[in-house]
């Protein structure tokens, strides 16, 4: 299988599709452009209808979209419980998978994921603190109704796909230190410490490829 993937500093949704690819044990290549260059939308284009990142080749299949991309390698390693077994506990993954896969927009405009950078915190925008706070009650309350009882410190025990998808927003308050509950707080800890994701981040600090208007976000 190709991943295809876009800045490994900037891009969540990359992220989220090739910390899916690593959970599910499967060999892939990894391949790089970058997305915000009209050159290397055409190159995009030869891999994917969308034009977009993340995607992912399989012979003659592509899959476009990261949460796709997860469901495609879930039912490809089923034994490696990219979603939790229990009904109720992978009813609950896939809600808040696709709660962040349409919603957050204030957070995603002022606090880009950035692996490069680090800000002290300052208050922000109401809409960004109301999704800070959304996000910091979905992590809490998945830990106390799920991972702290299945064991382990991921949101639902062992790592899931969400814990996937919500790799990128603790990168992003790891860059940006804003206040959370200590459950929440551990929970970033616990990301960032993950061995994927600083594999990932190492990538990430040493690509050459700046994007000047995210770089000036604080």
């Amino acid at each position: 299988m190709k991943l295809i993937l876009g800045s490994k500093n900037y891009s969540s949704w990359s992220l989220r599709a090739w910390m899916a690819a690593v959970l599910s044990g499967l060999p892939f290549e990894e391949v790089m452009v970058h997305f915000d260059e009209d050159a290397d939308r055409k190159q995009r284009l030869r891999h994917s209808p969308t034009g977009k990142v993340p995607a992912l080749a399989d012979g003659n299949l592509t899959v476009s979209d990261s949460l796709a991309i997860g469901e495609y390698l879930a039912e490809l390693a089923p034994e490696r419980g990219l979603w939790p077994k229990d009904r109720s506990a992978r009813a609950h993954a896939r809600s808040i998978c696709a709660e962040m896969h349409s919603g957050f927009l204030d957070l995603r405009q002022d606090m880009p994921m950035n692996i490069r950078i680090e800000r002290p915190w300052r208050e922000r925008a109401p809409g960004v603190m109301a999704d800070i706070a959304r996000i910091d009650r979905i992590w809490s309350e998945t830990r106390s109704d799920f991972g702290a009882k299945l064991g382990g410190p991921f949101l639902f025990g062992t790592p899931t796909l969400a814990d996937a998808y919500y790799a990128p927003v603790a990168a992003r308050f790891h860059s940006f230190h804003p206040p959370l509950s200590p459950v929440a707080q551990a929970y970033v800890e616990t990301l960032w410490a993950f061995e994927p994701m600083q594999r990932w981040c190492a990538a990430a600090r040493e690509e050459g490829h700046a994007l000047p208007n995210y770089d000036a976000k604080a």
